[in-house]
């Protein structure tokens, strides 16, 4: 029976872990954006109205 020459680190090992959990395909999370109320996933530029944490960053849709 083989056995592993080396012990497997935890960083190793919760990469390896870690890269499985995409194709899970839980929910995903959304938002009301605080400017317009359109529907936004967390940490991104909002698509309808180009705010991001209160601020403006880009043109958006409706501008």
């Amino acid at each position: 029976m083989g056995v592993p020459k080396k012990r497997t680190s935890k960083m190793r090992r919760d990469r390896r872990r870690a890269a499985n959990n995409k194709l899970a395909g839980g929910p995903v999370q959304v938002i009301a954006c605080a400017n317009c109320g359109a529907a936004v996933m967390p940490h991104r530029v909002c698509a309808a109205c180009g705010n991001y944490d209160g601020k403006k960053v880009k043109a958006g849709r409706d501008d």
